[in-house]
């Protein structure tokens, strides 16, 4: 029975492994749990059963309260719900996405955006497009940006080495990179930038990329060709061992193609790492000018600052501070906070 005092938050998406929306949904329960009451399938549901469930079954479990539904999918026939929607991917590049998937959200988004009470968005650049791409009023658009979790700080050299020795990374100086590989995450191009800068680094210097295959049903083929030298692919990170690999990295690296917000820059500045990465969609605004910026479609500029960043000491060390500073402007507990008013405002 859902009580009539809380919020019901769809949680089906915690049934998935953890990637962005999911963190976001685990730390909004995790400081709001006395005004929020979950609600997900019995077992877990994917694709078409999960959507089905979702559209049919969930309006059935619910009583005359607020729905929030924060991970860009929610029923069509709830029109007393709150929605987080962190990009529109399948509008704006439905040709990186499993076509049936893109064909879905094509679908769904336009509909739910104009449907709901609320939007929630991650960042400015999200709402211009969903007010671009749909008849949705500006003002039911809300912006909240994410937050950093505070276990994502400087760590000591014990600490890196600890975690490189269990991830097997050869014990040499590294560029980190972190991202789901799939189109969107541009990696085809900064290994092209990687070959050219590569050939102009000291040999000590390697390529880490860390991150997961993104998941079929998804994600259209992101596979690429031969690796260049000095390229270590560490595969998926456990979430323990990410703040040690971001501290020591003598740079992160992220040329990102599309974000709706973009947390692992803000990661990695939070670990005192200086950060290069792209100057197009939401990541600019989350970045400012703590971060070196390149255009993601231009190898050459790409493979610039890579160069330009192991070689200029000075430059990681204005950016390791700016980071830093920049990084503690973003909180889960403020993400909360904004979010609890929004939801607030929508119940009374």
């Amino acid at each position: 029975m859902i009580s009539l005092n809380k919020v019901v938050i769809n949680t089906r998406v915690l049934s998935s492994g953890l990637t962005g929306v999911q963190r976001y949904t685990l730390e909004l329960l995790a400081r709001l749990p006395d005004k929020l009451q979950p609600v997900a399938p019995k077992t877990s549901l994917h694709g078409v059963l999960g959507h089905a469930w979702e559209q049919f079954v969930l309006p059935t479990r619910l009583k005359r309260g607020l729905l929030f539904s924060p991970s860009n999918t929610g029923p069509l026939l709830v029109e007393k719900q709150v929605v987080t929607i962190h990009d529109i991917t399948p509008l704006d590049h439905p040709e990186w996405l499993n076509p049936k998937f893109a064909k879905w959200y094509q679908f769904l988004t336009p509909r739910l955006a104009c449907r709901v009470r609320r939007v929630i968005v991650d960042s400015e650049f999200t709402k211009d497009r969903i007010c671009e791409a749909t008849s949705v009023e500006s003002d039911k658009v809300i912006v909240i940006p994410l937050g950093i979790d505070l276990r994502f700080s400087q760590k000591l050299e014990e600490d890196v080495d600890r975690a490189k020795e269990t991830l097997g990374i050869p014990n040499m100086e590294y560029v980190l990179t972190v991202a789901t590989i799939e189109p969107r995450k541009n990696l085809q191009r900064l290994l092209e930038a990687w070959y050219d800068a590569c050939q102009k680094l000291p040999k000590n210097v390697w390529l880490v990329v860390a991150g997961a295959k993104g998941q079929r049903s998804i994600f259209r083929d992101a596979s690429f060709n031969g690796l260049p030298p000095n390229v270590y692919m560490a595969g998926h990170i456990p979430d323990e061992h990410l703040p040690a690999l971001y501290s020591g990295a003598l740079f992160f690296v992220y040329v990102s193609l599309y974000e709706g917000f973009g947390l692992p820059p803000l990661e990695a500045m939070a670990c005192g790492t200086p950060v290069l990465t792209s100057n197009v969609t939401s990541i600019p605004e989350v970045v400012g000018d703590a971060a070196l910026t390149v255009n993601p479609y231009d190898v050459e500029a790409i493979a610039h600052g890579i160069k330009r960043l192991v070689e200029d000491g000075e430059l990681r060390a204005k950016l390791s501070r700016r980071g830093i500073a920049r990084a503690k402007m973003f909180t889960w507990d403020k993400t909360a906070e904004l979010t609890w008013r929004v939801l607030e405002e929508v119940v009374n």
